[in-house]
């Protein structure tokens, strides 16, 4: 066994995802194998100890003290790993009285708000000294109902539903539901060292569970599980190396959690000065976030809130440098008015009616040379799909639903088909053409666009809008704008409904958005490209990292799990 190497290793796997937990797990997997602590030769042998409960327990049964239970012997193939030889296999059922609680009729009130604590097996949170219930019952419902009295010191388990696996000491006299089992654990059987072995069996009582909407484990099952039995002395000194290591890991784990606090931060503050920036600072500011983010960076979701800071960027003209020789925007402007008002024209659709733009509109500055629009004066058409439910077909023209946007891209994989009377019959501008831009305009995913770069005929359901843009504008400087904050943001404001957000057509059209000059779009889509494929690679590498990480952690941890006779071998073999 190698746990040593696991600790030489760990600031290796330290940030791997579950690292901690994982490592909570394998202190207890090395508890109840025998590998935590070393054996004594002078312990009584578990054999000479299972045979005194085996005694006491016939004195409780004949007595009436406590249930009888048949406990068969485990057999070789049944154990499910090696223990010390000093140790033996026996059942749970063996070595404590098991017994659930009930439910006493809602319907009575006498039943309930009295000094007994009642537990359900929501409050059973791993407590090693567990008082106090959210309900109590009173004296005459523990006379009329079928009760376990529980006692202080006695072992809970739960074995319903999500809470299955979830155990605790009681630390007071108290009764629980039919979802809790109860347990008195007999002489020699030390509470504490029984608590870690069920803890250590949480994944194998849940992998036990049937049934559906509710899972549960039965007592049967309960008392059936084979039960690895140390010498008493030995269940002490291995719940006190229990104690020990899960402090540290509790001293791990808030050094962590202050050490990702302080990066987040740091990280959030260099994205915030970026979003509200300082004109006086913004360059120093600017190259100090991307010069750091990389190494402050650690989780995808910062990736995300990176990607938005740059497309926020380059909406306030933020990201490249200005250009006096650039046209202005306002002729850009001018020309995309005509082409707009010709597209109208030629496919009959009336001119988008847009509010006028006042100073207290205007979100932020922008550079001179750009202009603030509403977004109906930069695209030929902004319109949504057919809002007629469409004929199905099994061969025919593509149907893409919203879901088959939301990623960014367009996925034909299943989609659906309608027939080719019904697509050749909807208008042209209802039809998206190659250098078209859809935009998701109902439910969670709201608010993202997709350009269309395929020249496969397709139409979309009426919950996708459909933007053509004016030839003389980038297309990929539209893109970025849709999918920037600043669009976003005004998206989230318009919607309409609570189950089903929707944005209508009105207020999509009447977004305002900053136009720059055209030679400054394309500078800014280089720029933009540059930068997201660093983010690109940046989320590889977390990945990357990650995934080597929790290799690792496997390969330690089964190294370290594996059986004794395995360890030799190896040893010797080297």
């Amino acid at each position: 066994m190698n746990a040593e190497r696991l600790l030489q290793h760990y600031e290796q796997i330290a940030d791997a995802p579950d690292a901690i937990a994982r490592l909570r797990r394998f202190i207890l997997d090395l508890a109840v194998r025998g590998k935590l602590v070393p054996q004594d030769s002078t312990d009584e042998p578990a054999s000479q100890l299972l045979k005194q409960i085996a005694t006491e327990r016939a004195r409780l049964e004949k007595a009436g003290a406590i249930r009888k239970a048949a406990a068969d012997l485990v057999q070789d193939e049944e154990a499910p790993f090696h223990v010390p030889q000093t140790w033996v296999w026996t059942r749970l059922g063996a070595i404590a009285d098991w017994g659930a609680g009930s439910t006493p009729p809602r319907g009575n009130s006498d039943f309930y708000g009295g000094d007994i604590p009642w537990l359900k097996s929501g409050e059973l949170n791993d407590n090693r000294k567990l008082a106090g219930s959210e309900e109590t019952v009173t004296q005459l419902a523990l006379e009329k109902c079928s009760f376990r009295i529980n006692m202080p010191g006695d072992v809970l388990l739960a074995m319903y539903g999500a809470t299955i696996g979830k155990v605790a000491i009681l630390a007071e006299q108290a009764v629980t539901n039919q979802a809790v089992c109860g347990c008195t654990p007999l002489s020699g059987v030390f509470n504490q060292f029984l608590f870690v072995f069920l803890l250590s069996r949480r994944e194998q009582f849940h992998s036990a569970s049937e049934g559906g909407a509710q899972p549960n484990i039965s007592k049967i099952k309960i008392v059936w599980t084979p039960f690895p039995l140390p010498p008493l002395t030995e269940q002490h000194r291995i719940v006190a190396k229990v104690d020990e290591l899960m402090a540290l890991c509790d001293e791990l784990e808030t050094a962590r959690t202050e050490r990702e606090t302080k990066r987040d931060r740091l990280a959030a503050a260099s994205l915030a000065r970026l979003n509200t920036p300082d004109p006086e600072t913004f360059r120093d500011d600017a190259r100090f976030a991307l010069d750091a983010l990389p190494a402050l960076t650690d989780r995808p979701d910062q990736i995300k809130q990176l990607r938005q800071t740059i497309l926020n960027l380059a909406v306030r003209g933020k990201l490249v440098p200005q250009d006096p020789a650039d046209e202005p925007a306002v002729e850009l402007l001018a020309r995309v008015a005509h082409e707009i008002a010709v597209y109208g024209k030629q496919n009959r659709v009336p001119k988008a009616q847009v509010d006028p733009i006042l100073d207290d509109d205007v979100p932020f500055s922008v550079p001179n040379n750009w202009q603030w629009v509403r977004l109906a004066e930069l695209f030929n058409v902004i319109t949504d799909g057919d809002h007629q439910p469409p004929p199905k077909a099994e061969k025919g023209v593509a149907f893409l639903t919203i879901g088959n946007v939301t990623t960014g891209r367009l996925d034909f994989t299943g989609c659906r088909l309608v027939p080719e009377e019904y697509f050749n019959g909807l208008a042209p501008y209802r039809t998206p053409t190659k250098g078209d831009i859809l935009y998701t305009v109902v439910g969670a995913t709201f608010g993202r666009p997709a350009l269309v770069e395929s020249d496969r005929a397709f139409c979309v359901q009426r919950h996708i809008a459909i933007l053509k843009p004016a030839k003389f504008l980038n297309l990929k400087f539209l893109v970025s704008l849709l999918a920037s904050p600043l669009v976003y943001d005004q998206a989230a404001r318009s919607t309409t409904g609570t189950a089903q957000p929707t944005i209508a057509l009105r207020p999509l059209r009447n977004f305002l958005v900053p136009l720059p000059p055209l030679a400054e779009q394309h500078r800014i889509v280089a720029k933009v490209d540059e930068l997201m494929a660093l983010c690109g690679q940046l989320e590889t590498s977390l990945t990357s990292a990650d995934e080597t990480r929790k290799k690792l952690l496997d390969a330690l941890l089964a190294e370290a799990l594996a059986p004794v006779e395995v360890d030799a071998l190896q040893e010797a073999a080297e």
